[in-house]
């Protein structure tokens, strides 16, 4: 944030387009996978066996800051919702179980001052208690539960809803997320587009 304050109007005004940029493609990017994932392997309205949107929302969060997370949103709202038929009503707090998924991590390696290309071992372990199993925890809780506050599944399908979320989310997340952490991490530093804080 020091950076961005002291830049001129020009740079700053350089910077949030180069950001909003980035939101539109990786909102895109997000909707498009979410959609594609609950096409392919759908287990209850909205929910995929292997949503394969999960590991590039967190990876643009860890990026991206903030324009990650509100892309995580939008891409789960359009994607996995609202294009699978989802009730508008239920989707908009449903859809916070992506938020949830993104923000948990981001939060973590901002607080704890993680390397997000992961190169140390504590880089690494705060990545797969926050980044892997702790957002997609809370992510699956609140997705299958909200399912049903919403009255889509009855009660009783909110545990196998649960795992089938669960594990489906932890297997696409471990095999991408720490790999395009490690590779492309190091190429966005040298372009300069990561977010050093929240939004710049």
């Amino acid at each position: 944030m020091e950076a961005y304050s002291g830049m001129g109007s020009g740079e700053r005004q350089n910077l949030l387009c180069t950001y909003l940029a980035i939101l539109v493609v990786v909102t895109v990017i997000d909707l498009l996978l979410a959609r594609f994932a609950v096409i392919s392997s759908s287990i209850a309205l909205g929910v995929s066996g292997l949503y394969f949107s999960v590991p590039f929302m967190i990876l643009f969060a860890l990026w991206f800051g903030g324009w990650g997370a509100i892309a995580a949103y939008i891409g789960c709202f359009v994607g996995a919702g609202m294009l699978a038929g989802m009730p508008t009503g239920v989707n908009i707090y449903w859809s916070l179980a992506d938020l949830w998924q993104v923000l948990i991590p981001l939060l973590a390696f901002k607080i704890s001052n993680v390397d997000v290309a992961l190169r140390t071992g504590r880089d690494i372990g705060i990545f797969l208690v926050f980044g892997w199993i702790m957002n997609n925890v809370v992510g699956a809780a609140w997705g299958a539960s909200t399912l049903a506050l919403g009255g889509i599944v009855p009660w009783s399908n909110v545990p196998s809803i649960f795992v089938g979320w669960l594990i489906g989310n932890l297997m696409v997340t471990i095999a991408v997320a720490p790999l395009l952490l490690r590779l492309v991490t190091p190429l966005l530093q040298r372009r300069g587009v990561l977010v050093k804080d929240y939004w710049f």
